[in-house]
């Protein structure tokens, strides 16, 4: 499959766009891992939002304090999430595994 070449001006929009993608992804971290988001509101934000809906489960997870990659990618095996799935890719039964997991607290409370 041949690529199309990109002008200039189209390959300096795809990366303006990455850049916002980028940035909403860590504001999204960052309020998820302070306890300002619940994960029923971020689920819910990835079905709308497109940059949040890309955002790796693993990710997320890791933003929550103390909680590393050893501690993520057990959690995920345990819930039956795969290492490499998005958020919005998630099934019904991963979805409420996750809340389940949470409580709908804030991940900084959970222990």
């Amino acid at each position: 499959m041949v690529l199309k070449s990109l002008s200039e001006e189209d390959r300096a929009k795809a990366r303006a766009k990455a850049l916002v993608s980028r940035t909403r992804r860590a504001e999204v971290k960052n309020s998820f891992g302070r306890g300002e988001l619940t994960i029923a509101e971020l689920l819910e934000l990835a079905r709308s939002d497109e940059a949040v809906g890309r955002l790796r489960v693993t990710d997320l997870l890791e933003s929550v304090p103390g909680i590393g990659s050893v501690r993520a990618a057990a959690l995920m095996e345990r819930i039956g999430i795969s290492a490499n799935r998005r958020l919005r890719g998630l099934g019904r039964k991963q979805q409420a595994a996750l809340r389940s997991h949470f409580d709908d607290t804030p991940p900084h409370v959970k222990k």
